[in-house]
């Protein structure tokens, strides 16, 4: 990129070649899509203790929070379709971590739990994983829960557009 510098006072300019910026630099989304993926690479090795995915984890995290969610409740939780929810369910199902029943009231209706083994987990990894991920981003609680409120309303605000 070329831009006139002004040099020798105002009536003499020269040409001189600037830097370029990455346009990726620039691009929100993507600094957002940056960051996500090194929290992923941040988290693998947090959750590889656990045999879980980050995925996974999150519907554990979410599943701790309220027993007996619907399998529809989850997935608008984690902003997950079906077709990816049903499978990450299966594999925590196979791995004695999660149980599924049907509604007594709507057979129509799974609720899902965590099974005692998937609670000994959930309540390990809440309190090991979020220290480290802190740790991890060199950054204060406060600086955190203020990006994170932010990244909330950011969110909410572009599912708003949808």
């Amino acid at each position: 990129m070329y831009i006139n510098v002004m040099t020798n006072g105002p009536n003499h300019t020269t040409r001189a070649e600037l830097p370029q910026a990455d346009p990726l630099d620039h691009f929100l989304c993507f600094s957002v899509y940056a960051a996500g993926l090194a929290f992923n690479r941040v988290y693998k090795p947090l959750l590889d203790r656990y045999a879980v995915t980050y995925p996974q984890y999150l519907a554990i995290v979410a599943l701790s929070s309220k027993d007996g969610q619907k399998v529809s409740e989850l997935g608008e939780r984690l902003f997950l379709e079906s077709n990816t929810l049903t499978p990450l369910i299966k594999r925590l199902e196979t791995a004695g971590l999660v149980s599924r029943r049907r509604d007594p009231k709507d057979e129509r209706v799974v609720r899902l739990s965590l099974t005692p083994t998937g609670r000994d987990l959930a309540d390990e990894a809440l309190q090991c994983v979020p220290g480290e991920i802190l740790q991890a981003t060199g950054m204060s609680s406060e600086d955190l829960s203020s990006l994170n409120q932010t990244m909330i309303a950011l969110g909410s605000a572009l599912r708003e557009i949808e």
